[in-house]
């Protein structure tokens, strides 16, 4: 006689599918880890735009500080004209959007990046 898995176990089951499925939303970058208050920084570029995420990212550096930059979904990013390989690693921008509620996270939700007198404007729908 063959013996059906108790509740509990089911139920464990169920729990850990739901922890499995919910771990791609947790390491989305909403808008929920940042502050309110607009933040502006001037750096070099340490690292170029990469698309190859769910948001295109780079990195930054000011002094002696590394910063990542998260910008817009990557197809949202490339079309406000932020691509692979456009700004050069080592030139001037300034990013512009909000910064990471850890003050020990040297991280941006980047809306605007300037390089060179052109601005890329990866969220136009934010003020």
């Amino acid at each position: 006689m063959r013996k059906h898995p108790s509740r509990v176990m089911m139920l464990a089951g169920v729990v850990l599918v739901a922890v499995v499925l919910a771990a791609p939303v947790r390491a989305h970058h909403g808008w929920s880890e940042y502050q309110d208050k607009q933040f502006e920084i001037t750096g070099t570029l340490d690292t170029p735009v990469s698309l190859a995420g769910p948001h295109a990212t780079a990195t930054m550096r000011v002094d002696e500080d590394v910063w990542d930059l998260v910008f817009a979904p990557s197809a949202r990013t490339a079309r406000a004209g932020l691509t692979e390989g456009v700004i050069p690693v080592g030139d001037t921008v300034t990013a512009s959007g909000h910064r990471h509620l850890d003050p020990q996270t040297l991280e941006i939700k980047t809306e605007r990046l300037t390089w060179n007198g052109k601005v890329f404007n990866v969220y136009p729908d934010r003020n």
